[in-house]
């Protein structure tokens, strides 16, 4: 049984923009870089910070080519692994944007609906209450020109549907009654691979998600 004294539980849950890949680097930002760290810090003792990032993590999709990406079966488990949990945050579309999976805004929206659905639900285990959920919209994808991702995401399809993936998921959110902010209002993408994010911004993402985190308690 949790005591009064027990910091309120925040699970990060998305793709690498959540485990904090390094852009043209092929590895990790320190726990002084990721925004998921500096969250923690914002938010303080009263409070504690889980990652749970998988790079390449799509909504609801077993990746052909890397295999067990699939974030909608991944929530299973990460809702058991860390109950209860009080807050629990959702960024994920970046990968379902890949030329492989074909998949427009809209199409990732429903998508999205599925993972929503399953996270406001409480489950049968010892508690498995149902969190309040906050849900990211990954920032737009930049121009893959010449840069690593080109043949994986297309500027066509990935970085102009991305630009209407906010869009979509602000709809979700009165559907599922969830929160909802838009990363992109905040961060860019790197100009060095167009989909992961550079380390001096992730301080500012830290902030505003600390904000945000507390209005949902608060409420």
């Amino acid at each position: 049984m949790r005591s009064e004294k027990d910091p309120i539980s925040v699970v990060c849950f998305g793709d690498s923009l959540t485990w904090g890949f390094v852009p043209g680097k092929k590895s990790r930002y320190g726990h002084d870089v990721r925004w998921t760290r500096l969250l923690q810090k914002e938010l303080g003792p009263e409070f504690y910070v889980i990652e749970d990032g998988v790079n390449g993590r799509t909504t609801v999709f077993e990746d052909p080519v890397r295999g067990d990406k699939n974030g909608l079966e991944h929530l299973k488990t990460v809702r058991k692994t860390h109950m209860p949990i009080d807050i629990l945050i959702i960024m994920l579309g970046t990968n379902d944007l890949q030329d492989r999976f074909q998949m427009s805004a809209d199409a990732i929206g429903l998508a999205m609906g599925r993972i929503l659905f399953a996270a406001t639900q409480p489950t049968d285990d010892v508690e498995g209450r149902a969190p309040k959920v906050l849900l990211m919209a990954p920032p737009p994808l930049g121009d893959f020109t010449g840069k690593e991702y080109e043949g994986i995401y297309s500027n066509a399809h990935g970085s102009e549907q991305s630009k209407r993936l906010a869009d979509v998921y602000r709809q979700l959110t009165e559907t599922y009654g969830v929160a909802f902010f838009d990363t992109g209002s905040v961060v860019s993408v790197s100009n060095v691979d167009a989909v992961h994010l550079e380390a001096e911004p992730q301080k500012d993402l830290a902030k505003a998600i600390a904000s945000e985190v507390r209005s949902l308690v608060s409420a």
